[in-house]
């Protein structure tokens, strides 16, 4: 991370590169930094901690023509885990702390992420110019509050049921991720349809993903779902970054999913509280407003979010197939 380190007067100006924008603790970072090198300047020289952020990937969207570097899934081992507000809430979560991101509603036969976010309209097809100069026909995301997003909720009407099997599933996917003109991005979030059915093998045999969010409730009946997702994901190689408690408090209880993920061996990405406030906002389709308002559930959610965002680099500086220099 330490990308120069060069005189400046009687101090130092080290320069560090994080590996995502939602790094936490910066200051403590700078502190250790200066605490450090102090001895080996004279009293008081000053000692300057400049950051900058780039966003590491494994860039495997090239395959199908995307330019996305990290690609996240969120599921659940059932419904109503709240599984779609939380794809929502990290999609602008790493969109407020800086990156370019995408979201994806693949929960095809439940498609709530339209209403979560506010947004309306039907993406339609454009010539993008290539860069030999010829054209291709491209779908166009529809655009909320910075962030670029595509679902099936688009195509339909509210009140309108997708009566698919398999193969009309499948190809509705692949035209979300590889007809779709997503742009550069640094992260696209994927809302997955709840349980264990095909669109996770359909999407690990199309893309790389970064990895998987697995969200669940405390209580046990929800966590024995959960496993089976986690399961799931293992199985078609897709690797887990932790688990979200969600709707931790009173009714549900707390706990749960940390004593699991301790279990199992995976990382726990943090408890999102039973708040009122995220229920009303992803009512009013005002998802966003959650990073940039007071309200007690925004530090729990930076918290999902950057230990997300954070799981993935260090996975990424654990590969063995690139080298520790290159993620450093």
């Amino acid at each position: 991370m330490v990308k120069g380190v060069t005189a400046a007067g009687n101090g130092l100006r080290v320069d560090i590169e994080l590996p995502t924008p939602a790094y936490p603790g910066r200051e403590r970072i700078a502190d250790l930094i200066r605490n450090a090198v102090a001895p080996q300047l004279p009293a008081g020289a000053p000692v300057d901690v400049q950051f900058s952020t780039t966003v590491k990937g494994k860039n495997t969207g090239g395959a199908v023509g995307l330019k996305i570097k990290n690609i996240i899934a969120v599921g659940s081992g059932k419904g109503g885990v709240g599984k779609s507000t939380i794809a929502a809430a990290l999609a602008y979560g790493l969109k407020h702390f800086g990156a370019k991101v995408g979201l994806m509603d693949a929960d095809v036969y439940g498609p709530s992420i339209p209403h979560l976010v506010g947004a309306r309209g039907e993406p339609v097809m454009r010539q993008i110019p290539l860069p030999d100069g010829s054209t291709m026909e491209r779908i166009v995301p529809i655009e909320a509050d910075g962030l670029q997003l595509m679902s099936m909720g688009f195509m339909v009407r509210p009140d309108q049921a997708v009566i698919w099997r398999g193969p009309m599933l499948h190809k509705a996917l692949t035209q979300f991720l590889q007809q779709t003109e997503w742009g550069e991005l640094d992260y696209l979030v994927i809302d997955m349809p709840p349980g264990t059915g095909d669109v996770a093998l359909t999407l690990s045999q199309m893309v790389g993903l970064a990895g998987a969010v697995v969200v669940c409730t405390p209580q046990q009946v929800a966590l024995l779902d959960a496993v089976k997702a986690i399961s799931m994901y293992r199985t078609v190689k897709i690797p887990i970054l932790g688990i979200v408690e969600n709707m931790s408090g009173d009714v549900f209880g707390r706990g749960g999913a940390r004593a699991k993920a301790a279990e199992l061996g995976i990382p726990f990405l943090g408890e999102v509280p039973s708040e009122a406030l995220i229920r009303i906002r992803g009512d009013e389709g005002r998802m966003s407003a959650l990073f940039n308002e007071d309200n007690p559930a925004r530090a729990p959610l930076e918290h999902v979010v950057s230990r997300t965002a954070m799981e993935i680099a260090r996975q990424l500086l654990e590969s063995p197939s690139l080298p520790t220099l290159e993620i450093l």
